[in-house]
């Protein structure tokens, strides 16, 4: 059974009818999964824990969703609204949602949850519209005993059971206290599309107003009585541990300060207030020394070292996935030509730096404030840390200020295990928070990444293409996905649809210094950038046009080429160029496209040269998720995830020098400043194919895009991000 059929077994279950929430009036329902739970647990359950429910419906009509995915900007709370709504019959605005707590019954995704991959709505969807119709035909099954009526005569309308033969109506508010008593039927009948109301509409975001005027609450905001705030100085490199804090009975002396902290790798201040705590930490004079680290830096690490070092590694090649004899095509062939393409190390710099809140109750347990995208896992970890078992742990996810992979269980790089340390500590409830230098230097940035091409051309294109992937994914390094079964090691290169007839993808393992972490679009933010920049320079090579050769390798891919023609129909018409602008400038574009988390995605992007720099005028995306909820959450995250594909495009990097990041925060870290960002059009296409992700499938197909226009413009081919390392003549 796939995993995708497991969560379709899901069914929902009445909460209400075990007596947790007596006399309430409220209708609550919650999942199961299709396993029957130990006596052990029912006896738990018995006894009246607190309720896990996914959905309520209030005497007063509204609804509490509880959304087991943390929402961070991608609008997961609307759409979910958007998709129990549909069913319930229920308009959106009469939804409050919030995070759900770790544990059952939210860990939908086959007994675990992350935020992450693109995955909320397409794993969920099916489950969430069954909660609504569960609810819906709850509800008019409480009107038909109340009515004396079959349940049959009776139809909804938004938030009302109606019975149009005798004219009586009844909002579910009303119906509540009789629903709640009621058996989930075994049974529901979903809506067809054609009848849908809000489900593919632009229903406006439900957290837009709590965020326009300062009400939405993070994890930076937390308060809790009694508590103090904490700041860290972290050791410039990861292996390094305090051996002393020189100066430290003038730290402690210090306004505010409460007390001074050695932990693992860092110094911690706590203080009245943060301001305090940073103060004075930063002026601790910390004696460091080498100490114990799963992963310590090297102290001779360098960015270009590492690049070379991957660049010329040997060693075994993985086979990742094959077609036809790519080598003998090659070996066979009169024209081959030859790259090698890297992409760097960046941050995830996301708006909120990390912070944690821990507080030790008078019963033993712990609760944990914090920003996170895997409840569960932080709660595991969390236990450990404290001593304690998991179910002694409460992990309250807070609302993400964006989080682009940032926010999963890395080690060294998350700020909860030291606010756990320092609250056990002080024997008081401690926030901490990092400041930007600190996240700068704990961040596990996306891996810098590197692949060798070999391609063949023949007089009517590509016959043979040969890549080795050299490196380390993070799936590898935190999950053990084996070599050449890790995904985001090579996503973006393998995984193409081009119907080249020989082609082979292998991967060379090679450890990274760096604890690296995921990041927007993982593989693919940078392996599409290589792909389809090799690609390009195969159609230079045979002589071709870049998009008539991609419509040509597509010819048997119907979706593919609808999209292909799409995003070029959007442009306006495919030109390459050079061509004059109407402003005078020398202009040219490119052509990518990406297959990423179930969606399909191709981008033209127009770019010129101001003062040897580029600048990116339009970039043209059409997307197919197969299914959309939201189009204007879709084209939301599209325009998002463009500006991040731009600004790692033109000007992200991350180096090291000696073990150490050489920027700590964004004035050594450039991103895409406001007059650099281009103009964005979108077209989302339902092709009918099972529901894909959006939150990242804007993003890869950009990078190259700009880079095959530029090669176009300059006649420079650039195989290493990002292009601001690069001069370029011209104006």
């Amino acid at each position: 059974m796939t995993f995708m059929q497991k969560l379709h077994k899901q069914a929902p279950v009445n909460v209400s009818r075990r007596g947790f929430l007596s006399g309430t009036g409220a209708l609550v329902l919650s999942t199961t999964l299709p396993v029957r739970p130990s006596k052990a647990q029912e006896a738990e359950a018995a006894a009246g824990p607190a309720v896990p429910a996914f959905l309520e419906i209030h005497e007063d009509g509204t609804a509490k969703l509880l959304s087991p995915f943390i929402e961070g900007g991608q609008g997961i709370y609307t759409t979910f609204a958007q998709v129990v709504g549909e069913e319930l019959d229920l308009a959106p605005e009469n939804f409050s949602v919030e995070i759900a707590p770790a544990g059952p019954p939210y860990d939908v995704m086959g007994g675990f949850r992350i935020t992450g991959g693109s995955m909320s709505t397409r794993t969920s969807y099916e489950l969430m519209r069954q909660l609504g119709a569960s609810a819906r035909a709850m509800f008019l099954e409480a009107a038909a005993q109340d009515w004396g009526v079959d349940a049959s005569e009776l139809t909804t309308e938004p938030g009302m059971v109606v019975h149009e033969a005798s004219g009586r109506r009844a909002g579910y508010g009303e119906l509540a206290a009789v629903a709640m008593d009621l058996p989930v039927p075994a049974e529901v009948t979903l809506r067809d599309p054609s009848e849908f109301r809000w489900i593919k509409t632009p229903v406006p975001r439900l957290d837009v107003r709590d965020k326009s005027t300062g009400q939405a609450k993070y994890s930076i905001d937390v308060e809790v009585d009694g508590m103090l705030l904490a700041a860290v100085q972290h050791a410039p490199r990861l292996g390094l541990t305090p051996a002393s804090v020189g100066n430290l009975s003038e730290i402690e002396a210090m306004r505010g300060v409460h007390s001074v902290h050695l932990l693992d790798g860092a110094v911690a201040v706590v203080a009245g207030k943060f301001w305090q705590a940073r103060r004075a930490v930063e002026a601790a004079e910390v004696e460091w020394t080498e100490g114990e680290a799963q992963w310590p830096m090297p102290a001779d690490f360098s960015t270009d070292v590492f690049r070379d070092t991957l660049a010329g590694k040997e060693g075994e090649i993985v086979e990742v996935e094959a077609k036809g004899d790519a080598a003998s095509a090659l070996e066979s062939a009169d024209t081959v030509i030859e790259a090698i393409y890297d992409a760097p190390f960046v941050v995830h710099g996301q708006l909120e730096p990390p912070s944690a809140t821990a507080r030790f109750n008078d019963d033993g347990t712990l609760e944990v404030w914090t920003c996170c995208q895997a409840p569960e896992m932080f709660q595991g970890t969390a236990a450990q840390v404290a001593g304690l078992d998991p179910s002694q742990v409460s992990i309250h996810s807070q609302m993400l200020g964006g989080f682009f992979g940032r926010h999963f269980l890395y080690a060294t790089s998350n700020p909860f295990p030291q606010a756990i340390a320092l609250a056990k500590a002080v024997g008081q409830p401690v926030k901490l928070i990092w400041t930007r230098e600190e996240d700068f230097l704990r961040d596990a940035p996306r891996p810098l990444g590197l692949a060798r091409f070999r391609g063949a051309i023949g007089p009517d294109g590509p016959t043979a293409l040969s890549v080795e992937v050299v490196g380390e994914g993070p799936t590898g390094r935190w999950y053990d996905a084996p070599v050449g079964s890790d995904p985001s090691a090579t996503e973006g290169i393998s995984g193409k649809s081009y119907a080249i007839a020989n082609s082979h993808v292998g991967q060379i393992f090679h450890p990274n210094p760096a604890v690296i972490g995921y990041w927007r679009a993982v593989g693919h933010s940078m392996h599409d950038f290589m792909y389809e920049g090799f690609l390009d320079e195969m159609a230079g090579a045979a002589g071709q046009d870049p998009f008539e050769m991609r419509r040509a390798l597509l010819t048997d891919n119907q979706r593919l080429s609808t999209l292909l023609e799409a995003v070029g129909e959007l442009s306006g018409g495919w030109q390459p160029g050079p061509f004059e602008a109407e402003d005078g400038s020398q202009r040219a574009r490119g052509i990518a496209m990406a297959s990423p988390f179930g969606s399909e995605a191709a981008a033209i992007a127009e770019v010129s040269l101001d003062g040897g720099e580029v600048a990116v005028h339009q970039v043209w995306v059409a997307i197919d998720p197969g299914q959309i909820v939201n189009p204007a959450i879709v084209e939301a995250q599209v325009q998002s995830a463009v500006a991040l594909g731009v600004s790692q495009t033109l000007v992200e990097e991350l180096t090291y020098e000696n073990g150490e990041p050489t920027a700590r925060n964004f004035d050594l870290y450039p991103i895409l400043r406001p007059d650099q960002m281009p103009e964005v059009h979108v077209r989302i296409i339902e092709s009918g194919a099972p529901m894909g992700g959006v939150g990242e499938p804007g993003l890869p197909a950009v990078g190259p895009a700009i880079v095959n226009a530029v090669a176009t413009l300059t006649g420079e081919r650039i195989r290493s991000l990002p292009l601001s390392k690069h001069e370029f003549g011209g104006a």
